[in-house]
């Protein structure tokens, strides 16, 4: 096993569309698919898809692990050749970041409820329904396997950027608010 370099935003393999892999069962995909594992584990991310990796195949790894979780925490999972169907039109706005686009995050509509199927390493068929954390999960991992980063996904640029800035205009405004609060109730005394 080995950690891999994960490709960055602006390098071609994340924008060309990925190849089906023709035997899920190949040792060669096994093999692909451990160094996957070993880089996201050491990259503390929850998913990860073959063209990071700079592998133009269509092979996404992910879990959700329970505290991200609106239902129950799913385990690691290895997906082949993945579909998504939508379950409905209903979309959610949530942060998102990308191991590919480090530093940066940004609020992206999703699907809040889907199927996803493909094959697992077995050969065997892999289906589920997926909601919430789960389902945005899925899409966002599945969006690499055509070339597709959710920064182009985005609506509203205003809600793009470093993450260290974000979080630190959100803790700002969260001061102010609780100052505001304190002086309200000083006033109301």
């Amino acid at each position: 096993m080995a950690i891999l370099k994960i490709a960055r935003m602006g390098h071609p393999a994340l924008r060309a569309p990925a190849a089906p892999v023709g035997d899920p069962t190949a040792p060669e995909i096994r093999a692909l698919v451990a160094d996957m594992r070993e880089t996201l584990c050491d990259a503390e991310g929850v998913g990860l898809a073959a063209p990071q990796i700079h592998v133009p195949l269509r092979i996404v790894i992910f879990e959700v692990p329970a505290e991200r979780s609106d239902e129950v925490a799913v385990p690691p999972t290895v997906l082949i050749n993945p579909e998504i169907e939508a379950l409905t039109d209903e979309t959610a706005l949530d942060w998102e970041a990308c191991l590919s686009v480090p530093g940066m995050i940004g609020v992206v509509p999703r699907l809040t409820h889907i199927r996803y199927r493909g094959v697992g390493l077995d050969g065997g068929t892999i289906e589920r329904e997926a909601r919430g954390f789960h389902a945005r999960v899925v899409q966002h991992e599945c969006d690499h396997l055509d070339g597709i980063l959710y920064p182009s996904r985005i609506e509203d640029m205003g809600l793009f950027g470093f993450a260290d800035e974000i979080r630190r205009a959100a803790d700002d405004e969260d001061e102010d608010d609780d100052y505001e609060d304190e002086g309200d109730d000083e006033a109301a005394a």
